[in-house]
């Protein structure tokens, strides 16, 4: 029998199986759920070793993790190359229930698919593994396979892979391969395979930000205190200029672009952008980075996206209320040679600033000086042999500033004051992202004036007085 045929044979059996592996709700971003993502982890291990794999173990992970799936079928001939194979069990949450046509993980045929959270991310492509070597082995007549094949399933990667490293780390030397195969892509077409070779990383960040001790009557209150929603609805509207570009600080400053030929091998596939967007829940319209086609936005470029905003009421009827504080959560698909510290750090900075300066804005009195106190006295020295004025780095971020020409420098409506450069004017309504860029262009002429490196430490300057921070 040769391959397509054992998986013809056997497909009722794959399919039984898989449904019966589906109807675990093994969500990991979901305390609730656990324990549920444990015992998908027992299934695939017990799965695994009645289809022959000689070693398979649910592996702990570090600091009380989820657990992982990890499986080995070693090769006949000791010197046969050692293929890893990664995946993951846990799925995603399956919130709002009322658009499923069926229960979440109550799996259903449709037209020849089977429909269920899991079943193509990432269950049904673990498990395809599974009987792909003993489809090879029944072709073959053979009891082990040509190569040495090792699996691992995460337990987390739906929830951002907190305890992988750690793992990794934990257990390198069994997990020692010459290959590795990421399991969790999808394909071109069901009759056109495809083999993928770059997938975007993810870091995402939940923000608070918090007003008045509790609830006000807007009838009592509005227009005279700050509103936490309308600051956050600010900041997360900030994140992107009129280019669909993400404004945060150095954001794009180590991405990988895409070679010329990488952009002609990408134009050269029948995309249907019509058929796309159909599939993405008919969009209605294609939309992103001005200057990239859809396909290389949703594969090369970084991007950043608001995934829920909530504060104040939300049930039925009105409430008139200022309420006390706004929530978001926000993630950032990142590429190539984007480190996620350096994004997060990033975030932290554009946050800080944009909401300092709604509060200006809200709360400034004319006879007060309009402006952020941007640097203070804290310095980074990574040359190691930094000459600043005075010989040591424990000066001022304002002397810095003003012996690296940075008085009177402007992006847009912020200009360094006069006197004390680490203090920013506003000269009308300047923008965060024009802040960001002369906090930028300030920080880079230092580091290269005296090789030392201005630590942000954004506040108001004078009476005026933050109400709210971000929490991340």
């Amino acid at each position: 029998m040769d391959v397509r045929g054992y998986v013809e044979s056997n497909a009722p059996e794959f399919f039984a199986e898989l449904k019966q592996w589906l109807q675990i709700p093994s969500i990991s971003a979901d305390p609730d759920r656990h324990g549920d993502v444990r015992r998908s982890a027992e299934w695939l291990a017990g799965h695994l070793r009645e289809a022959g794999f000689p070693t398979a173990e649910v592996w702990e992970t570090p600091d009380g993790g989820l657990p992982a799936v990890f499986a080995e079928w070693p090769a006949a001939d000791p010197a046969a190359p050692t293929v890893l194979v990664y995946g993951h069990h846990d799925v995603q949450p399956v919130e709002p229930l009322e658009e499923w046509n069926d229960p979440p993980f109550t799996p259903v045929e449709v037209d020849g698919r089977l429909l269920g959270r899991g079943a193509s991310d990432d269950k049904g492509q673990v498990l395809f593994h599974s009987l792909g070597v003993r489809a090879n082995l029944a072709a073959r007549g053979a009891t082990a396979p040509p190569v040495t094949i090792k699996l691992l399933a995460e337990g987390e990667e739906e929830s951002g892979s907190e305890h992988l490293a750690g793992l990794l780390r934990r257990e390198r030397e069994r997990l020692a391969c010459d290959v590795i195969v990421i399991s969790d892509t999808t394909m071109w077409a069901a009759d056109v395979p495809s083999m993928c070779n770059g997938m975007r990383g993810l870091i995402s960040v939940e923000v608070s930000l918090t007003g008045p001790e509790r609830d006000l009557h807007s009838g009592s209150f509005g227009g005279g205190v700050p509103n936490p929603l309308h600051s956050m609805a600010s900041l997360l509207a900030g994140l992107h200029d009129e280019q669909n570009r993400v404004t945060l600080p150095g954001f794009y400053d180590n991405v990988l672009p895409l070679t010329e030929q990488e952009r002609d091998l990408i134009a050269e596939l029948p995309f249907d952008e019509k058929a796309w967007l159909a599939e993405a829940g008919h969009s209605g319209a294609a939309t992103g980075e001005q200057g990239f086609s859809t396909l290389e936005r949703i594969w090369a470029r970084p991007t950043a996206e608001i995934n829920g905003m909530w504060g104040g009421h939300t049930g039925p009827g009105g409430k008139t209320i200022i309420p006390r504080a706004a929530h978001a959560k926000v993630s950032f698909r990142l590429v190539a040679d984007q480190d996620p510290a350096d994004v997060l750090a990033a975030f932290g900075e554009y946050a800080e600033v944009k909401a300092t300066l709604a509060d200006m804005r809200a709360r400034r009195k004319a006879a007060q000086p309009s402006g952020i106190k941007t640097f203070g006295s804290t310095f980074k020295n990574p040359s190691g042999s930094a000459s600043v004025p005075g010989g040591s780095v424990a000066q001022t971020a304002g002397k810095l500033l003003s012996e690296a020409g940075c008085n009177g420098l402007q992006v847009g409506g912020a200009r360094f004051a006069v006197k004390h450069a680490n203090f920013v004017e506003n000269l009308g309504e300047a923008s965060t992202s024009e802040i960001v860029q002369l906090m930028a262009e300030g920080r880079q002429r230092v580091l290269e004036r005296f090789g030392v490196e201005l630590e942000p430490e954004v506040q108001t300057l004078g009476p005026v007085r933050f109400p709210w921070r971000p929490d991340s």
